[in-house]
């Protein structure tokens, strides 16, 4: 084997590597948010991708957090989706921060009204919302309808490291300002999934760095190679 044909092998195998990772990173459902805050208040954006390459994502449900009610909730209006808040009552008044609330939100469900989100594209969904729970994290599950009536269900919670097929939206919230809101920025989202969407799949990381490991034995066998016949050569 040549050096080039090597180096050919190695650039293949990291680029599809790279290709596998990313592919499997952008496939969850993820939940962020620029300021949302512990105790706070802050906007939510679901990030929502296509994962079927024939059917269109048409509904989505959000479940808010059943434990922690929210006091207040609001969507965003978008174009193109309709949008049900459904309520719970609750038998006794629930205390929410500084509010005494006999009914909550507990579900948040977008249909669209046209084409919905077709085959490898993703489209996000904004609520505001307050106030979160005093915790480190607030986890969603969400229910996602395809135009061929098939659902998936992120509804479900990593154990140890390992990241399950469809995790459920986490969503780390930062420590509270003053003013109730987080110190995330945009550009710097306070977010994960599950089993931590920032940190990658580990078992789609260890395809990548075996496909790397591959590629670097074959080069150093088209380099031993070559330096086998050189030396053929020069005898």
């Amino acid at each position: 084997m040549s050096p080039r044909i090597g180096m050919r092998i190695c650039a293949a195998l990291f680029s599809l590597a790279l290709v596998g990772a990313a592919g499997a990173a952008s496939a969850h459902v993820t939940v962020s948010s620029p300021d949302a805050a512990s105790g706070g208040w802050g906007k939510l954006i679901f990030r929502v991708p296509t994962e079927s390459e024939t059917a269109s994502t048409t509904s989505i449900t959000v479940t808010l957090p059943q434990k922690s009610p929210l006091a207040s909730v609001s969507s965003q209006p978008k174009p193109g989706w309709s949008v049900k808040l459904t309520k719970v009552k609750h038998d006794k008044p629930v205390k929410v921060g500084d509010f005494e609330l006999t009914e909550t939100i507990s579900a948040v469900t977008w249909t669209a009204t046209g084409d919905g989100i077709k085959p490898g594209e993703f489209d996000e969904f904004a609520l505001s919302v307050g106030p979160l729970p005093d915790a480190k994290d607030v986890t969603f599950t969400v229910a996602q309808t395809y135009s061929d009536k098939t659902v998936a269900n992120w509804d479900q919670i990593a154990e140890g490291d390992k990241e399950p097929e469809h995790p459920a939206p986490s969503l780390e919230l930062a420590a509270a300002t003053d003013d109730g809101h987080g110190s995330a920025t945009a550009d710097s989202p306070k977010s994960a999934s599950a089993a931590g969407a920032n940190n990658g799949d580990g078992a789609t990381w260890g395809i990548a760095i075996a496909a790397l490991a591959l590629a670097a034995v074959a080069l150093a066998l088209g380099l031993q190679n070559a330096g086998l016949r050189k030396n053929g050569r020069n005898a």
